[in-house]
């Protein structure tokens, strides 16, 4: 079949790497334009490296909704099916009626559930043990299309970097099994029922912000939500520390949230305002990340300091 690819982070990539595997044609792959980094540093997407070290055209339109000329290209390639996964831009109809089999997107959860820009990171963070990857007919909404497909994954205590991993291998696996159906018509299109739908927006950085008034449950859940951007955060003596690990306590706290309760050889425990938090892995600002015990070997912390919010987040 030929299909042109459309995707852009690490996520993408292991669906791109199936169509590849399975001896698709793939005259085109779109992603988003290259971004700057440290010292103007340019850092093309995972979808570009792995397309250029496959030998695969690529594009990367700024806005498609307004180039006409790329979307004058696609209709000359005139592809079988389009294949999106986390693109980054939203797609219109002009380009959606394109292929004869339609825009085909992977998208990350159980539709009509978490529509929007963060599925798996908002999974995490309302605490689900169970999400997945659906496959659907893309349409002129914001992920509203017939489903096609879905396969469920457990993500229970799994920070987002291990859930996107899980999700983006079972969503390639899913997405070879359901091509053939959609080319020889066997496929079942699902219309989503919206009266159950939820949606989920951008994070946002003052996301992470926390002073630990909330449930250790809670604040775990972020902290593994968040783990890649923007982290879960706080600030002590005026300085921003990161949490990348830690264990939940079904202990009252001893203090008010945010003050330090107990403190070990290789660890310290945050009150929260319900249970508490034991801390395993942080990074102050200014430094590397680093464990609690290397923490403290370099940070005075004693039993009663207090991680609240900055008036600059």
């Amino acid at each position: 079949m030929k299909i042109v690819f459309m995707g852009t982070p690490e996520f993408a990539v292991p669906s791109l790497q199936a169509l590849i595997d399975d001896g698709h044609e793939i005259p085109l792959v779109v992603t988003q334009p290259d971004k700057k980094g440290n010292r103007n540093k340019i850092i093309p997407s995972p979808v570009k490296m792995l397309a250029e070290s496959a030998g695969l055209e690529i594009a990367q339109p700024v806005r498609i909704r307004k180039d006409e000329e790329f979307i004058a290209r696609l209709a000359e390639i005139a592809p079988d099916m389009i294949v999106v996964a986390a693109f980054g831009q939203i797609l219109p109809k002009s380009v959606l009626d394109i292929p004869k089999f339609g825009c085909i997107n992977v998208h990350g959860s159980l539709l009509p559930d978490l529509r929007g820009a963060s599925p798996m990171q908002t999974s995490i963070r309302l605490g689900y043990k169970e999400t997945g990857v659906t496959i659907m007919r893309m349409d002129v909404g914001l992920d509203t299309g017939d489903m096609i497909s879905k396969v469920t994954c457990d993500i229970e205590g799994k920070n987002i970097t291990e859930v996107a991993e899980l999700l983006a291998d079972a969503g390639a696996k899913l997405l070879i099994e359901t091509i053939p159906a959609i080319a020889d018509g066997s496929a079942t299109y699902t219309k989503q029922d919206d009266a159950i739908a939820t949606h989920c927006g951008m994070m946002k950085k003052e996301d992470g912000a926390t002073d630990f008034n909330e449930s250790a449950d809670v604040l775990d859940c972020k902290m593994r939500a968040f783990y890649e951007w923007p982290t879960l955060y706080s600030y002590l003596d005026g300085l921003q520390v990161k949490f990348f690990k830690a264990e939940v306590l079904d202990e009252k706290p001893n203090g008010e949230p945010g003050t330090v309760a107990d403190i070990g050889k290789n660890y310290y425990t945050i009150n929260c305002a319900e249970g508490k938090l034991r801390i395993l892995e942080q990074q102050l600002q200014g430094k590397k990340r680093m464990s609690a015990g290397d923490f403290m070997r370099g940070h005075a912390l004693k039993v009663g300091d207090k991680f609240g919010l900055d008036n600059n987040i």
